[in-house]
């Protein structure tokens, strides 16, 4: 098993990644302790780990797989992984499909999506392969049609389904609109995005018969999060030992969470990523502690570094650009993200505050509509969702400062918050 002891890894990223020789640059020598290390800026981080005089990496890109992780299109944001870390990576979360109901002989259609260095699709179909009990797999992918979808489910009686809430339930739309059910479905794995109560209404109405569990926690930059934990909750989950080390913080001081209950930030270390090391990388999540003893954790939504809308990665700085782009005469004085859910989807609220006695609704509407077309330019899979039905348009909720939440400890301005019913 290719996994580094953490003094190892603190030491290979110090010696090898620019990056990393930087950021630890004031430690003394032999720091071996997560505690000791700082929080990695993932501004910074994806501002050094670029295509091109990557100063993330400990060694030039000659043998690795590359896959794009949430960013613009004007910035593309690209994670690497060597041939055995990729293998280690999708090893271990085959196990933990174990715990999310795999048993053998399970015939799996994975609806995850494919191409344009998107790692979905493949790190599903790899994992089942590498899972450690016989599965039949059946690649269809996500941007398969409905219409031969279904079918192909019936024909090899597929008894799990995998792939995001919002692609279950586009194809459980489908399956009911043609007065069908799926009853030999007995599982349908979600991954990516929150799986909400309306969802789990019309899941049930085509596939009477299936359990909504989730595959697991990860993500293409940060890695391996969390295994499922076997019971009611779909939101529990458990580190990847001996794989991965998950740190819950305290969202104003930083210091660790030890205790049960009490919200925070996620932050992970990959022990077994050596190429690109991912040592207390911001996973962009918020969790707590459900049993500390146990190790077992409960995901509470998106942090301030970026937000899921249905089936559309956002980050923050991203947004607050596409405003600054826009807004050339500083109107905005202040930007929050608000994610909401209604009529059965998500949406984006952009909250931007103005300065008081600026009653100019006339420019405020075209500037709102200006920050729109910008936000849609970085992120164009957005307005490609809403032509989908998948998500609400981005809308723009104009406020004054005073308006915007803030942190009630810190008084700092809160960059994310995620209104929708989690459950």
């Amino acid at each position: 098993m290719s996994v580094l002891q953490l003094s190892d890894l603190i030491s290979y990223a110090r010696h090898n990644s620019p990056f990393y020789s930087v950021l630890y640059a004031d430690l003394p020598p032999g720091t071996d302790r997560l505690t000791d290390l700082p929080v990695v800026d993932q501004g910074a981080f994806w501002a050094a780990n670029t295509l091109h005089d990557n100063r993330v990496l400990t060694a030039p890109l000659s043998e690795a797989v590359v896959y794009k992780t949430g960013g613009t299109t004007g910035a593309p944001k690209f994670s690497c992984y060597t041939r055995e870390e990729w293998r280690e990576f999708t090893a271990a979360f085959g196990q933990g499909l174990v715990d999310a109901g795999l048993r053998p002989g399970h015939r799996v259609a994975d609806l995850f999506y494919a191409g344009e260095l998107y790692a979905s699709f493949l790190f599903i179909l790899d994992s089942l392969a590498q899972a450690p009990v016989d599965n039949v797999r059946l690649p269809i992918g996500g941007a398969a049609p409905l219409e031969t979808t279904v079918p192909t489910l019936e024909d090899f009686a597929a008894h799990v389904v995998a792939g995001t809430p919002t692609t279950l339930c586009r194809l459980a739309e489908h399956i009911v609109a043609t007065g069908r059910t799926l009853p030999g479905v007995e599982l349908l794995f979600f991954g990516g995005e929150a799986l909400f109560d309306d969802q789990r209404r019309l899941l049930r109405a085509a596939f009477p018969n299936a359990e909504a569990r989730s595959l697991g926690y990860a993500s293409v930059d940060a890695g391996l999060l969390g295994r499922p934990v076997p019971g009611a909750d779909p939101r529990l989950h458990r580190a990847f030992a001996p794989h991965t080390v998950v740190e819950i913080l305290d969202e104003t001081t930083g210091e660790p969470i030890r205790e049960a209950g009490r919200p925070g930030r996620v932050v992970v270390t990959q022990l077994y990523r050596r190429l690109m090391p991912v040592i207390r990388y911001p996973a962009g999540d918020r969790a707590a502690w459900a049993d500390p003893e146990a190790g077992t954790f409960r995901i509470l939504g998106r942090a301030e570094e970026g937000v899921r809308v249905g089936p559309v990665s956002l980050y923050s700085e991203d947004t607050f650009a596409a405003v600054a782009e826009a807004d050339t005469t500083g109107r905005v004085t202040g930007t929050q993200l608000v994610v909401r859910r209604w009529d059965g989807r998500d949406g984006l609220v952009l909250r931007l505050a103005t300065a008081p006695g600026d009653a100019d609704e006339a420019g405020l509407e075209i500037l709102a509509k200006s920050i729109v077309t910008h936000l849609d330019e970085v992120r164009p899979l957005y307005p490609d969702s809403v032509r989908a039905g998948h998500v609400h348009p981005v809308t723009v909720e104009w406020v004054r400062h005073g308006d915007l939440t803030v942190n009630p400890r810190s008084g700092k301005l809160v960059r994310v918050i995620d209104e929708r019913p989690t459950a």
